[in-house]
């Protein structure tokens, strides 16, 4: 694993910016892995509508300022649970999935983060390690900002500060979703009904069904459920068999989502 605070250069070249400040400036025709790269986040297309970066003018422009951009592939490591805290990670493309392990090697993840999210602020926050383990599912973009840096930008910016409290108030009412999910089910069937169905949540239907996109493998799952990947494999056998949803590589299409809902009750 490379080290964030110290990226490669790859298809970058670095010239000086004020005080001796790096400003990387892409000189490749295309980016890393078929990824939309934002080397700006003032000017990045998605600012307004992802929490933490819909901050004012200067706080972005600050922003921009102490973070270091990188392109990650499918199956890198951005931290490991238990490693010193060294900053934050800003999600910009992609899917990171959080994982903890007790000492017999299983593991448990947690939830998989969106575009946007920051991952590693309770450790950057607190001065703690890393809780988690975050592993990178598909080609991604992450942007680093070390704790220093970090810390030192919240001080001078309360907006963002706030925007810092309510991710951590979302990273709360995610763990207690989860918790429910694991620990009040009474069966492998209703939480992978759950999950499911958590997992569509933010797709609209067309013409009756909900399609999205999974890219989780079964052990994946088993492992976010709680449950063994062949129990994972027999019950997505027998959600198909009784046509409540479809399954095409990573399309999954509910096609009968009273169906799946009915499996909460029965359990």
């Amino acid at each position: 694993m490379s080290d964030p605070e110290t990226p490669k250069t790859g298809s970058f070249r670095f010239v000086t910016r004020g005080r001796g400040r790096a400003m990387r400036i892409n000189t490749a025709m295309r980016s890393p892995y078929g990824l939309q790269i934002v080397e700006d986040c003032v000017a990045c297309p998605h600012k307004e509508s992802r929490l933490f970066c819909n901050l004012p003018g200067a706080a972005l422009q600050r922003l921009s300022e102490i973070t270091s951009s990188a392109t990650y592939p499918k199956g890198a490591t951005l931290f490991v649970e238990g490693q010193a805290a060294r900053g934050v990670f800003i999600l910009c493309a992609g899917h990171v999935k959080l994982s903890t392990s007790s000492s017999d090697g299983r593991t448990l993840i947690l939830r998989i983060s969106e575009p946007g999210d920051l991952l590693g602020l309770p450790a950057t926050i607190s001065g703690r390690a890393y809780e988690v383990t975050a592993e990178v599912i598909e080609p991604s973009q992450a942007n680093f900002i070390s704790r220093t840096d970090f810390l030192n930008f919240l001080r001078e910016h309360g907006e963002a500060a706030l925007r810092v409290a309510q991710e951590l108030s979302e990273t709360y009412q995610s763990a207690f979703a989860e918790m429910r999910t694991i620990g009040l089910s009474h069966s492998a069937r209703e939480k992978l009904a759950r999950f499911v169905l958590d997992w569509s949540a933010q797709h609209a239907p067309e013409n009756g069904a909900i399609k999205f996109n999974l890219t989780l493998t079964h052990e994946e799952i088993a492992q976010m459920i709680g449950a063994s990947r062949e129990t994972v494999t027999r019950l997505f056998a027998d959600f198909k068999k009784k046509n409540l949803l479809q399954i095409k590589g990573s399309s999954v299409t509910i096609k009968d989502k009273l169906g799946i809902e009915q499996l909460l009750q029965q359990s």
